[in-house]
Formats: structure tokens, sequence, C-alpha cells
């Protein structure tokens, strides 16, 4: 996938995925956009961040973005998140905004959310790459097929996992993966998106976070510390 190797973690689940025509597909137009010199997001060597920083093994809580950021120095492999240093988008500003309201903390100025993923939180786009600011430009070319097997994979783990799911766009990725819901072992949130244009809807008081930690621990697991 654009020269980034899949983690240890995760390769067995997602080997039948790989091999798949429309992964097979994706490797090589995303090579063929390389070499004609367009600018992709994120770049090479961060498109699996997700999946390295959370090890299969390790996930307790999946939240499921669209595509990454296209703008410049954004993307770097989280959905929602940006590294150190760059302003915090607005959909992560009401992201922040409802952990205060659910939980009482503090909104932070870093948008880096890597520590979260270390916790075990999976934070998964749909759509691994896009083209620079072209918004969803990368729908469609085959990362569906890979990062379905990455949800589907964690529900048939068996094992207590909450998953959020913000807006049509994760609910309906999650409608493809069989099963998911079907065990009480299984919390599905949904809630409108937390982009501006729809937070006002109801993911303002949908309190996500404190929710899934509420269910981790009642299943004697370890919180995530947002």
């Amino acid at each position: 996938m654009g020269n980034d190797a899949i983690p240890e973690s995760w390769r067995a689940a997602l080997e039948p995925a790989l091999q798949s025509k429309e992964a097979r597909k994706l490797g090589g137009w995303l090579r063929a956009e390389e070499d004609r010199g367009g600018a992709i997001y994120p770049p090479r060597g961060q498109r699996l961040a997700a999946l390295e920083l959370t090890p299969l093994e390790n996930v307790r809580v999946v939240i499921l973005g669209q595509d990454p950021y296209h703008g410049p120095g954004q993307a770097h492999g989280l959905a929602f998140s940006v590294p150190d240093g760059v302003k915090v988008p607005p959909s992560l500003v009401n992201i922040y905004k409802e952990l205060e309201s659910d939980l009482g903390i503090g909104r932070r100025d870093s948008g880096n959310l890597k520590n979260w993923a270390r916790q075990g939180v999976l934070l998964l786009n749909n759509t691994l790459t896009v083209a620079a600011g072209q918004a969803g430009s990368h729908a469609g070319r085959g990362w569906d097929a890979i990062t379905d097997a990455c949800v589907a994979a964690v529900v048939e783990r068996g094992e207590p996992t909450v998953f959020i799911l913000w807006g049509s766009h994760a609910r309906k990725k999650a409608e493809r993966v069989k099963g998911l819901g079907a065990s009480d072992k299984h919390l599905v949130l949904t809630s409108p998106h937390p982009s501006p244009l729809s937070a006002h809807s109801g993911f303002f008081g949908s309190k996500p976070f404190s929710q899934a930690n509420e269910f981790l621990k009642a299943y004697g697991c370890e919180t995530i510390d947002w």
C-alpha cells in the first residue's frame, strides 16, 4: 500500500483482503499517482500508523473516520488526529468539547491522538490516502476491502470492544461487517458526526467517552485515559 508494510499483528487477518482484486488494483494505482508527482496524504511510512500504534490484540475501542485530512502536514495516519504543532481541525475541536462536557477533561492545544492509539483506540479511516486538496478523492479505489477487514478482525476476536460510529459514513461501514453488534461483548455507539455542520444535531451530549469506559470497566478491562 504505497510501500507501507502491514504490521505483524494484523497480517494474518488482512492477508485475504490484501490478495483481493481491489487491493492489488489499489497498489498499482497509488504507485501510478505517485509517479505522476501529485501529493498524496499522509506520506509513505505513515499510512498504516493506526495499525502500527494499535496492534490487533490491544484494540479496545474503534473510532471510524472517513478519509485523511487533505491539507499539507495534517494527516499522519490516525483518524481525526493531526501532528503536534498543527492547528486542531474543527471536528476535533468539537470532539474535545464533548470530551470536556462528558468527562471534565480540559481542552488541549495539541490535536495529536497517538496517546489514545497506544492505549488500544483504533483510529481508523475508511480510506487511508487522499490527494492534496481533494477530500474523498481516493474513495472507492480499494481501501474499503482492507479497512473492512480490519474492523471484521476486531469483531471476530470476540473480546469486549466499543465501536464509536460518528455520522452516516461510519454507520454504513459498520453495516458491511458481519457480526458487529450481534454479541453482547460489542458496544456500538452511534451519533451524528462531530463536524461543525452536524455536531449540534446530537453529537454534543452523546457522551461516548464515559459510555466506553463504563462498558470496559463492566467487563473487567482497563479503561481509556482520554
